[in-house]
């Protein structure tokens, strides 16, 4: 039987976020990207979220190595939890020196994964990783160092664009290798897979150069601080920031663990330039007066324990917000995030701030591409199939539309979720039945995999409507009731105030466990947990969480 190529997503599909692609041929895998999902509001306790795994711990033995496109949380994230637990820390990587840098700072601090074999590529190489030739392609994206993909195989090429916008004019570096493009496109392109973030969005990403008008105006205009609020990876936004302070006489601080690591390690790798002077520490900016000061700061998205949102929560160690300060969200939400923005906004407002942030002012511009430029990726690749990823279901969907419409026969058009598998040969195409493991992670602290949707739910039910407690005294000699349960109440209601249903409650319970036979510790409980359950709604239609317990009392 004839080789044939497998593609395997295990996250990013359906999503945005957790971005990991599998291709399997020969007896290996290569995987591109290895990255997590920042929890939404409904995932309580949760801190990050990982691909599933188990496939590629399955079989671990067959990777080859990782490849990593671009220095992003949504696809370095993951490497600590991937490397040492389910692939051995041994396992090749290869990415650009900025994103290797970012890597780096990552597994630190991890000291279990000193064995990490680090290898750096840059755009216009060609390497071997197992059975493919992996070719590093220049493409633009909100990060310096990002890069496509052409993975060569028997079979034919394909192409992997990685998260990429055709900016023109970057702040810094070169632009997108069109010319690359489309000799590869002239040579044959047996598949594409294309970032769909933006594919919802008619028109040009606008560049990032025009931002700066915008970032000139509100330094001219404001009289106090000024607090700009973006990704920590968004180098390109934190440039602009140095250079519309150099050009106002402001010093700019960083808050913000992330953002003070990342922009070091950009310094160093020379992505980053600010003139000696002008970026200061956070402490000795806040010493100087309000209007030559400029803070870059975490926090854009709502994280609840980012450097930003404990400012809107008065609970910063160095920065109090107030009446004066001008406050740049220089971002906008992340689908689920929108709530959370909004509160932040709101608290910020509360504090005194003026609030700048898109559609406001042109404070912002994405990173993917818009339809005309997911357009012309595809005319210069020309490829033979077309597979949109990085995205939600709807940009997946409105990418797909985009190919019909340039003639990619819709049976050459492969729609594709988590776990789905993707058989291709030189001339078809095909999703097989099989499905692969592929779903959500939850990390809690250290606790990986420990915290399900049973317990997220368990966790709803407790903020929505508290928890009972009942301890129920039993004689150990015949199993029998002692006396009145004792119910204790958190979140639930104010007991003071409803001792009249807590009695009640407790004396239903005692009536039962009096007039049964239930003997058996196990009974009993499950008895008193259902008993109350019912009470507890037919009283007041809520149902909160009910515990039992049983006490001896010979």
């Amino acid at each position: 039987m004839a080789e044939t190529l497998r593609i395997i997503p295990l996250g990013g599909l359906g999503e945005v976020g957790k971005n990991m692609l599998l291709f399997e041929y020969a007896g290996r895998i290569l995987v591109v990207d290895a990255g997590i999902m920042f929890p939404e509001f409904d995932m309580l306790g949760v801190d990050l979220v990982l691909p599933d795994y188990t496939y590629l711990r399955e079989r671990a033995a067959e990777v080859a190595g990782i490849i990593i496109t671009h220095g992003h949380e949504d696809h370095i994230g993951g490497l600590p939890y991937l490397l040492g637990d389910v692939l051995p820390a041994s396992t090749p990587i290869y990415g650009t020196p900025l994103a290797l840098g970012l890597i780096r700072a990552k597994l630190s601090e991890h000291p279990q994964l000193n064995g990490v074999v680090l290898h750096s590529v840059a755009a216009g190489q060609t390497t071997t990783v197992g059975p493919f030739e992996v070719e590093f392609l220049a493409i633009t994206h909100s990060i310096p160092d990002g890069v496509g993909l052409a993975i060569k195989t028997p079979l034919g090429t394909i192409i992997h664009t990685g998260d990429f916008k055709f900016e023109y004019t970057p702040v810094r570096g070169s632009g997108p290798g069109f010319a690359r493009l489309g000799q590869l496109g002239a040579q044959g392109v047996l598949a594409l897979l294309s970032d769909s973030t933006g594919a919802e969005r008619a028109g040009h990403t606008p560049s990032e150069s025009v931002i700066a008008p915008a970032f000139d105006q509100i330094f001219r205009e404001a009289q106090g601080r000024i607090i700009v609020a973006t990704f920590a990876s968004l180098l390109s936004r934190v440039q602009q920031v140095i250079d519309a302070a150099v050009r106002h006489h402001r010093v700019v601080a960083l808050a913000g663990y992330s953002m003070v690591k990342t922009t070091e390690i950009a310094r160093e790798l020379g992505h980053l330039e600010a003139p000696e002077g002008v970026l200061v520490d956070l402490g000795e900016a806040l010493k100087l007066p309000d209007n030559r000061v400029a803070i870059v700061t975490t926090g854009s998205q709502g994280q609840p324990e980012a450097a930003l949102a404990r400012m809107a929560d008065g609970t910063h160690r160095q920065i109090e917000v107030k009446r004066g300060d001008t406050i740049i969200l220089s971002s906008t939400p992340i689908p689920g995030n929108e709530e959370g923005v909004a509160r932040l906004i709101n608290k910020l407002i509360a504090r005194g701030a003026e609030l700048i942030y898109p559609p406001l002012a042109d404070v912002h511009v994405s990173g993917h591409a818009s339809q005309e430029e997911l357009k012309l990726m595809i005319s210069l690749t020309r490829p033979k199939f077309f597979v949109p990823v990085h995205g939600e279901l709807r940009h997946l969907h409105a990418h797909a539309r985009l190919a019909r419409e340039l003639g990619i026969p819709t049976e050459n058009i492969l729609l594709m979720e988590d776990g789905a598998v993707l058989e291709l040969s030189a001339q078809r195409a095909k999703l097989k039945k099989e499905r692969v493991p592929a779903g959500d992670v939850y990390v809690h602290g250290s606790g990986v995999g420990d915290v399900g949707r049973q317990v997220i739910a368990e966790r709803e039910t407790l903020g929505n409507n508290g928890f009972v407690l009942a301890v129920v005294p039993i004689r150990a000699a015949t199993g029998e009731i002692a006396g009145k349960p004792e119910l204790i109440s958190r979140g639930f209601v104010f007991v003071r105030e409803r001792t009249d249903l807590m009695e009640r409650a407790a004396d239903a319970v005692y009536r039962a466990l009096s007039e049964g036979k239930v003997r058996q510790r196990q009974a009993i409980i499950d008895r008193t947990q259902g008993l109350l359950t019912r009470f507890f709604f037919d009283e007041t239609k809520r149902k909160p969480m009910v515990l039992a317990v049983i006490t001896n009392c010979d």
